[in-house]
Parts: C-alpha cells; sequence; structure tokens
C-alpha cells in the first residue's frame, strides 16, 4: 500500500507547531502527567484544528445525514474493528469472546448487508470493546505517562503504540486502493466525531478541559482493562491532594445550646 511522500515533512510540521505550554512556577505535574507541557501544548493544537476542521465538518455531517444512515454508518464502521477485536479476544485467552465475535461479523456481514445493520445483537451476539492497548494491559504492562497524540488526541505511552500494532488487525490495512482505503480512514474519524458532539457541552462547563480529558481517558482505559472490575482506588486521581480529593461531607450538626434554667 502506497503511502504519500510528503507524510514525514507533514508529521514534521505538525510537531513543531505543537510545541510546549509554559507552565506557571509553582505549578507540578501531576504523577501520571509528567509530560504535561507538550501536552498541553499539543492538545491546544488539535483543540484548535478540532474547531477549525473536525467540529464544523461532524455538524454538517450530522445536519445533513438522517439518523437512520448516520447509525448504518457506525454500524458499518463497528463491524470493520470487530476484527481487531476478536483477535485481542484470542490474545488475551478469551477464546468464547472471539467466537463471539467471529459470529457477529459473520451475521453482521451477510444479514446486516456488509454490516451496516446490526442483527447480531438482536441475536443475543454481545458486542465486546478490545485493542491490542487492553492486551497489553491484560498481561500487566502498565499505561505508563499520560500523552496527547497530535492529530490523534489522549493516549498514553502504551496505548500509543498499540495503536500502530491494532492498524494491522483492521481490513481496511489491507485494501491497496487508497481511492478506498482513504475514505474509510476518513469516513471513520468523522463518524468518531459526530459521536463525541454532545460531550462539547460538558467540556464548555469545565474549568479545564484537558485535565478533564485526560482524567477521563486515564479512567476509562483503567475500567476497559480490568473488563469493568477496576476498583475507586485506581480511578483516584494520583496527584490530587486529599484534601481535594475527599467526598464533601454533610455539615456537623449545630450544638445545642447549653440548657436554660427552668423557672
Amino acid at each position: 500500500m502506497r503511502r504519500p511522500r510528503h507524510a514525514p515533512a507533514l508529521l514534521g510540521v505538525v510537531v513543531a507547531l505543537t510545541g510546549c505550554v509554559t507552565l506557571p512556577p509553582d505549578h507540578k505535574p501531576p504523577p501520571q502527567d509528567p509530560w504535561e507541557s507538550w501536552n498541553r501544548g499539543v492538545y491546544k493544537f488539535n483543540d484548535k484544528i478540532d474547531r477549525a476542521v473536525a467540529k464544523p465538518i461532524a455538524r454538517t455531517y450530522v445536519r445533513a445525514v438522517p439518523a437512520p444512515a448516520r447509525t448504518g454508518v457506525s454500524n458499518f464502521m463497528a463491524n470493520l474493528r470487530t476484527t481487531t477485536v476478536m483477535v485481542n479476544d484470542a490474545l488475551q485467552g478469551k477464546f468464547r469472546a472471539a467466537g463471539n465475535d467471529l459470529a457477529r461479523l459473520l451475521v453482521n456481514t451477510t444479514i446486516g448487508v456488509g454490516g451496516l445493520l446490526d442483527p447480531a445483537t438482536q441475536m443475543g451476539l454481545d458486542k465486546n470493546n478490545e485493542d491490542f492497548g487492553q492486551t497489553l494491559g491484560h498481561y500487566g504492562v502498565p499505561p505508563g505517562p499520560f500523552l496527547e497524540l497530535p492529530l490523534l488526541g489522549p493516549s498514553d505511552a502504551r496505548d500509543g503504540p498499540a495503536r500502530g500494532v491494532d492498524i494491522f488487525t483492521g481490513p481496511t490495512h489491507y485494501i491497496s486502493n487508497n481511492w478506498v482505503s482513504y475514505p474509510l480512514y476518513g469516513v471513520e474519524l468523522v463518524d468518531t466525531r459526530a459521536a463525541l458532539l454532545p460531550l462539547d457541552e460538558t467540556l464548555q462547563k469545565v474549568f479545564d478541559p484537558y485535565a478533564f480529558i485526560r482524567d477521563a481517558y486515564l479512567q476509562r482505559r483503567a475500567y476497559l482493562v480490568s473488563d469493568g472490575k477496576v476498583t475507586e482506588e485506581v480511578l483516584v486521581d494520583p496527584g490530587a491532594d486529599e484534601t481535594d480529593s475527599a467526598q464533601p461531607t454533610q455539615p456537623p450538626p449545630p450544638k445545642e445550646p447549653p440548657d436554660a434554667k427552668k423557672p
């Protein structure tokens, strides 16, 4: 599969534009984000690209395409990702789940008209969520520091390189015709961004969107790696002070005034 010759130069421009953000002298990065200065610079770059390109395209897509058609697109892209889920099921020794996902792939590709429909779910075949990053986590590889990737968004030292492995377990990578593969990647990006549009209002209300996205990503990945068995201790921010992380308690009851002497 041929790659654009200008891709390395484009990557160099992206890296140069991201830069670093100068943090206050008294600011101490949390343990899970030692590269915070760099990450915030990349986040700032990603946010500008999102506001200028990705978000307007996603909004136009939602307005122009009827909801049933968008559901079909989401089903189709999820069906393509089933091979990645199935491979990582097997790598983790979850062979029953791998068989379940193989059945989903066959049913949705045939009866579901190439994946546009999702009859497998109606047949009781559960939809799983696995990738190579979760496989590494399953075998004890720690996530490492948080990492904001240019154009790709939040990740960490374990999941970032693992994304490269996931590319090789998806069928789109093996389509030699760039006129087919590149539009598929583009549709996947638009579909993903459209699904995140409802979260924009939440981000506008938080004090620090970067920290909110970082903590939400790390918590979700911990949840997925543990198959939903993660404890509250794992989800707590290790950089937070005890006073900040403590849950607010009810105010103590008012002290009773001293008993008045009866007349």
